[in-house]
């Protein structure tokens, strides 16, 4: 059995930077929005259901699931979310236990963004890390990166678990208020710990 940890945090928090030094340091990453790109992107699993459920103004010219238009409506629709939801989560689900079951490195890290919010998710790790930093600095990230207004980004974070949510459900904590460097040392930290934990289980 592959030891995981369930690696989460809110958007703009640096799960993505943990996670590719977890990868560099030899951990398997399975990352559940890699895994959702592919199922939605042009030929991707999910992408003629997609279509169905919301016709083909939310296909791109590509032939890929429009992410953009999708969001808008599942912000504004629970009916929509629902629906996405029902049809994503257990392909992804399904593909990210493939991919633990076949994992090489010492452990595998699970990369949920809504860990906490899935009560199933936390059943399928052995340890959570929660990545985190203030909402500000997640604000200034996530407009930084997505070009989203003030008031699209607070509500994205809004729509998660709040902070202190996550941390209460957290076995381990990384600080991503600072630089890079330090984040990579408390990933290095942790990487020998799990290694450790790995070994005994």
């Amino acid at each position: 059995m592959t030891f995981v940890v369930g690696l989460t945090g809110g958007i703009g928090s640096g799960k993505s930077a943990a996670a590719e030094e977890f990868a560099r340091l030899g951990a398997t990453v399975i990352d559940t929005d890699a895994i959702a790109h592919e199922l939605t992107r042009a030929g991707g699993a999910a992408v003629d259901e997609v279509r169905r459920l919301f016709g083909d103004a939310y296909i791109d010219a590509s032939g890929a699931m429009d992410r953009g238009r999708v969001r808008q409506l599942v912000f504004a629709d629970p009916t929509s979310k629902k629906k996405l939801e029902a049809l994503l989560h257990p392909m992804i689900r399904a593909e990210s236990q493939r991919r633990i079951d076949s994992a090489k490195g010492p452990y595998a890290v699970h990369v949920v963004p809504l860990l906490v919010e899935s009560p199933d998710y936390r059943n399928r790790v052995d340890r959570v890390l929660v990545i985190d930093c203030p909402v500000e600095l997640q604000l200034a990230r996530v407009r930084m990166r997505s070009r989203l207004s003030e008031q699209e980004a607070r509500r994205i974070i809004a729509a998660q678990a709040p902070r202190g949510e996550r941390l209460a459900a957290a076995d381990d904590v990384i600080d991503n208020g600072g630089s890079i460097d330090a984040l990579r040392r408390q990933v290095r930290a942790l990487h020998e710990q799990y290694v450790a934990m790995a070994a005994e289980k």
